[in-house]
Order: C-alpha cells, then sequence, then structure tokens
C-alpha cells in the first residue's frame, strides 16, 4: 500500500480503524454466495449467514463453482457479503406506488447487485415491477446478459447506453441504484491491478465522474423517488462527499442510514463497511430522496399479438419476434416497456426459441425461466455426473427417456434442453455455455 493510500484511509476512519483494514487486506479475500428464493436446493452450502441478507452465506473456502450444477442452473450467484448490503438498503426504503414499480440498476455489471434486486421486487411485488439493468461498457454488458439470463426473471430488461440517455426518460424510475464506478479500494484483495493502478489522481477523477453520472441520470428519478448511491472504495469523497454534494446540488434529502447491524460505520450520510470490521471486500451505501421533479405520464399500450406460445408459460406473456426468434414478454408491463424500448435492449422477457416448420427449437434461456410451466416440457432428472457431461457438452444417452424434446434436471432445477433421438441426444446448450475445464 502507498503512503498516499495510507494517508487517506487514516482520515476516512481513523488511524486504529485503519491499521484493521490494512491488517485484512493483507490476507485472503472472503467468499460468499446469495441463494436464489425462486430456485430452491438441497443441500444448501454450508456458511455462516449475511447479517443483512437473507439469502447470504459467508462460505469458509472457494469451492469449484464451475463445476457445480446447481450454479449453471441459476441457483445462486456469488457475490461479496458486503456488497449485499445495498441490497438491505434497497429492502428498507421500496416505495409502494400502486402500480408496476420501475427500477434502474444504472452500473449494473456483473449482475450481483441485479439478481438481488430482482429477487427483492418478486418477493414484494410479485410479477408487477420492471427492473433495467444497465452497462455502458458493452462487453461486460454481455456478461451481465448472460447472468440475468442464469437468474431467469423475465420481468429484467438489459440495456448498454450511457447515463445521459435516461434523462429522456423524465420521472419514470421510482428507484435508482447507482454502484457508481470509482476507485476500486474494496478490490485490493481480488485484484492486484486494482491496487497497483490506486493513486489520488485516480480519487479526483472517479469523484467527477460519479458527480456526472448522478446528474446526468437525476432527471429520469420520479418525484420523491429514491436513489441508491453506493461504492466499493473507502475514502471520504467519493463515498460522504458525493452524497452531501447530491443533496445539495440536485435537490435531494438524505435519508437515515441503515445503522442496525454491528460492524458497518455510519457517517451521518450513509454506511461503510470495511474488510476487517465486517466479513466481505468493503462498501459504501447511501440513499436519498428526490425533492420536487415532474412524474412520467405513461401512456396505455395494449400487449402486442403474435405467436402461439401461452402453453408454456405460468403467467400471461406477449409474443413477437426478434430477428427468427420469439421472444415472450410479461404482459402487464406492455407499457413499461414500450417506454424502454427506445434504448435498444439487449434483453427483455425471454427468448422462447426458433421456429423449423411446425416444430420449435427452444433457446437455452428458456428452460432457466421462473415463468415456465412446470409441464411445459418432458422433465427427465439426471445425477451430477450426467448433468455435468451436459453442461461439458458431452455425448449423452437417456434410455429411459422420452423421445423428442426434454428439459434436463438436477436437484428439480433446469438445466436445458436435449432433443433425445433414443440411441443418442442432441445436446441443445450453447457453446459459448459449455464448461471449458476438464471434468
Amino acid at each position: 500500500m502507498t503512503d498516499a493510500f495510507r494517508t487517506m484511509l487514516a482520515e476516512a476512519v481513523g488511524p486504529e480503524r485503519a491499521q484493521t483494514v490494512l491488517s485484512a487486506l493483507a490476507g485472503p479475500s472472503s467468499v460468499s454466495l446469495r441463494l436464489h428464493p425462486g430456485k430452491p436446493f438441497q443441500p444448501v452450502p454450508e456458511g455462516e449467514p449475511v447479517p443483512w441478507s437473507p439469502q447470504g452465506r459467508l462460505l469458509p473456502e472457494r469451492p469449484s463453482f464451475t463445476l457445480d450444477p446447481f450454479f449453471h442452473a441459476g441457483a445462486y450467484y456469488v457475490q461479496d457479503s458486503s456488497a449485499m448490503f445495498v441490497g438491505e438498503v434497497f429492502r428498507r426504503f421500496l416505495p409502494r406506488p400502486g402500480r408496476p414499480l420501475r427500477v434502474l440498476d444504472l452500473c449494473a455489471a456483473p449482475g450481483g447487485k441485479t439478481t438481488d434486486l430482482a429477487a427483492s421486487l418478486r418477493a414484494v411485488c410479485g410479477d408487477a415491477f420492471l427492473l433495467v439493468a444497465n452497462e455502458v461498457m458493452r462487453a461486460r454488458a454481455g456478461i451481465l446478459s448472460d447472468n440475468v439470463a442464469l437468474w431467469g426473471d423475465e420481468n429484467v430488461v438489459v440495456t448498454s447506453v450511457d447515463p445521459g440517455a435516461f434523462a429522456a426518460l423524465e420521472g419514470f424510475f421510482d428507484v435508482i441504484v447507482a454502484d457508481v464506478p470509482c476507485s476500486g479500494e474494496g478490490m485490493f484483495r481480488k485484484d492486484a491491478q486494482a491496487e497497483r493502478e490506486w493513486s489520488p489522481r485516480t480519487v479526483d477523477l472517479c469523484e467527477a465522474r460519479q458527480r456526472r453520472i448522478l446528474a446526468d441520470v437525476w432527471p429520469a428519478l420520479a418525484p420523491d423517488g429514491v436513489l441508491i448511491y453506493s461504492t466499493c472504495t473507502f475514502n471520504i469523497r467519493e463515498n460522504g462527499g458525493n452524497v452531501r454534494w447530491a443533496a445539495d446540488s440536485l435537490g435531494a434529502e438524505v435519508l437515515p442510514p441503515v445503522e442496525d447491524y454491528p460492524g458497518p460505520l455510519s457517517d451521518g450520510l450513509g454506511v461503510r463497511l470495511l474488510p476487517g470490521l465486517v466479513p466481505g471486500e468493503g462498501q459504501y451505501c447511501a440513499a436519498l430522496r428526490k425533492c420536487g421533479g415532474r412524474p412520467w405520464r405513461l401512456r396505455t399500450e395494449k400487449p402486442r399479438p403474435g405467436g402461439n406460445f401461452q402453453r408454456l408459460f405460468s403467467r400471461p406473456m406477449t409474443f413477437s419476434r426478434r430477428g427468427d426468434t420469439w421472444v415472450a414478454e410479461p404482459s402487464g408491463l406492455a407499457a413499461e416497456l414500450a417506454a424502454v424500448r427506445f434504448l435498444r435492449p439487449l434483453r427483455t422477457g425471454v427468448a422462447v426459441g426458433v421456429e423449423k416448420g411446425r416444430d420449435l427449437v427452444p433457446d437455452a434461456d428458456l428452460a432457466l425461466g421462473l415463468a415456465l410451466a412446470p409441464d411445459a416440457f418432458p422433465r427427465v432428472e439426471v445425477d451430477r455426473r450426467t448433468a455435468l457431461a451436459f453442461l461439458h457438452k458431452d455425448a449423452l444417452t437417456l434410455p429411459q427417456a422420452p423421445l423428442g424434446l426434454v428439459l434436463l434436471c438436477h436437484g428439480g432445477l433446469p438445466l436445458g434442453f436435449v432433443k433425445n433421438l433414443g440411441n443418442r441426444c442432441n445436446n441443445l446448450l450453447p457453446a459459448g455455455r459449455r464448461i471449458r475445464m476438464d471434468l
């Protein structure tokens, strides 16, 4: 650690706490995951519960997630435990507008907070919510889209636009979560490059960029809407300094920090989680409520007719084509989805598949979707060895399974489709999702 970093850390948290943090940063990083409440499985990984996340687990060591079929089924998301605190703050200040709740996860890749928000929204709102997950960098947006597909919630839309593009949706979002790019001090134990790149100049640049992002997206927040601001850094300027700036410059009141848990430190504006004081790599989180502004006037939109795939779903969906692929979108969100379509989303709803003659070749994402009807396809339960063989795209035979399209499951959770020909199976898992390491 540089002297400049040590000085800035001591200024932020005091010399004694700074020494505790520095000692923790010299040790190994923590390992934690968050379970998917909509995809229960057994046995649940052993570990201590994360105090601020009902589905969070702290693991004693890092297993091989790649060789766990439940990981590929989207049964959990590997996420830093301190980053889960953002989800807790989100749940504390979730509004109840009496219509589908509209939420933006502004800097969403790789998807940890997106999937946490989606689980919380589904628990509170049922089907009545739209979550837009945005990532400006296109390569990272692809990773985000893949992780959203594994999670399987059809109410999540993935976009890849600059934060300023959302200003056209004035007053649209009830909540905006802005986990803004930062100087990355919370990444030091996981990424040696982050430590090498840190400098006071980096803090200067990040502070200015964070303010630009907040100012650009602010018009999209509804009157009385909530902005959750977070970083994975420890210094004052990128944390409490920018919260105070947003309140004074943009027109907001700072909401009371969540101070219920031992370990996290309040600065009166937000809460700082520091390695050595809490499990995890570090996070800062605060909430602000917007004062003033104009509400979005949502136009009525009729669901677009098309397709005949409702039998595949357990709730009403609307079908349209994107190229050769049929896509299903929640019928109850027709107006909300129409409003964001100008952003040219990378993902909406769930891909159903491609029609070839009278047959449907189902998309891999369909298998993972929460809205897939239990009886949509014949299901075949397989053991771990066979599940991994499928995920490795090895040759498979399923002599006891029905012929034709089959949904392969492990522990009751769908993994993907095969077409059983009797003497062999055509594996429909996309090559880009196969396990590449040796089994």
